[in-house]
């Protein structure tokens, strides 16, 4: 069975000549399947019945079926969790601002880098998304938007134009330890005969593959790059993020230099705060020294407490000193506004909350 969305366009472009079928015959599936976001080949009227009917028996199209959905009382976040062809699941959220509608997605079912304050890293990784699991998640949230009706019970609100305006690949995984199918769903994802979101509405998010970060600096796509640093010091990062101890700080901040100096593109620091862990006055001041100078910005995130986690998150008044420590230092640093508390919208807590109903977790 031929999976559509895991082509790439020259090899959809092949394969639709395999089938006896003119190559301009891909172009026009391309569009039904990324701008359209169609998975019934019945629905695609320009193509011919004898290309639908082959599509319909030798190829799929929608990887994801959605088993769980939550939102939050507010309506301002959607959790969905996806079950693959192979019973894994994986969890993407959208969240609903002023202006953005922001959609968080998953690039591995489970993950291997094992933070101690992750739902999704203690349960570890299971296996790689492919590009096409990868794009399905954003396209289910644009058809979804776009049908209000498709949501089941909690869908969302209508809203035009209906589109998912920025995506971050936040999400279960480790986006740069599946490098190839994080990058060729990007690359599809922007497409301008596709789905058509700029570059610059992509955030990855890495724990600190530092070569895998220089790597990302020589791709042409001008994608944001977000650190999760959680920590000033390889001491207390050794603890809280593992793969610190094969890339310490200073290899870590070397390779994030390199990338600013390559791209011009500033970066950002993702830092949860952990109460009695990470956010202390001198935490704060090391992570404004270890910072000082960078082309960066410091995102503080109100951390999303996992159930039996002996991490939580940080008062108000810490929150606020820490940030203020940072500004007053001259660091470029915002709070990240909190979104779907109520329906644990941390990665892996709902995958883990539906594990431990069904009794597989």
């Amino acid at each position: 069975m031929i999976r559509l969305l895991d082509l790439t366009l020259e090899q959809l472009r092949t394969q639709v000549q395999a089938w006896g079928e003119p190559v301009f015959r891909a172009d026009q599936l391309w569009h039904w399947l990324y701008a359209r976001q169609a998975n019934d080949p019945a629905a695609m009227s320009n193509l011919p019945r004898t290309l639908q009917a082959r599509i319909a028996t030798d190829a799929t199209i929608e990887p994801l079926k959605p088993v769980a959905q939550t939102a939050s009382a507010d309506l301002l976040a959607h959790k969905v969790l996806f079950q693959l062809r192979d019973g894994q699941t994986v969890e993407a959220v959208l969240m609903l601002y002023d202006r953005r509608r922001t959609l968080c997605i998953s690039t591995q079912a489970g993950c291997a880098m094992g933070c101690t304050f992750c739902a999704t890293g203690l349960a570890g990784l299971a296996r790689n998304l492919t590009a096409g699991e990868i794009a399905a998640q954003v396209l289910y949230f644009a058809r979804w938007m776009g049908d209000p009706e498709a949501g089941g019970t909690n869908s969302l609100p209508i809203m035009r134009p209906a589109q998912v305006t920025n995506v971050v690949l936040m999400g279960m995984g480790e986006p740069l330890a599946n490098y190839r199918a994080v990058w060729q769903a990007l690359y599809t994802l922007t497409d301008a005969q596709g789905f058509g979101l700029g570059a610059r509405h992509f955030t990855l998010s890495t724990v600190g593959l530092a070569p895998m970060i220089e790597r990302m600096a020589g791709e042409s796509l001008q994608v944001n790059l977000a650190v999760s640093l959680h920590a000033p010091s390889d001491e207390l990062r050794n603890r809280l993020v593992p793969i610190n101890r094969r890339y310490p700080l200073a290899v870590l901040l070397a390779a994030c230099r390199a990338y600013t100096e390559r791209t011009h593109r500033r970066l950002s620091f993702e830092y949860a705060l952990m109460r009695g862990i990470n956010d202390r006055q001198e935490h704060a001041q090391r992570l404004a020294l270890i910072t000082k100078g960078m082309l960066c910005h410091v995102n503080l995130i109100p951390l999303n407490p996992v159930r039996g986690s002996a991490y939580q998150p940080s008062t108000k008044a810490d929150t606020e000193a820490f940030l203020d420590t940072l500004q007053q230092a001259g660091i470029s640093s915002t709070l990240r506004l909190r979104r779907g508390v109520d329906i644990n919208a941390g990665c892996g807590q709902l995958r883990q909350q539906v594990q431990s109903r069904d009794g597989a977790g």
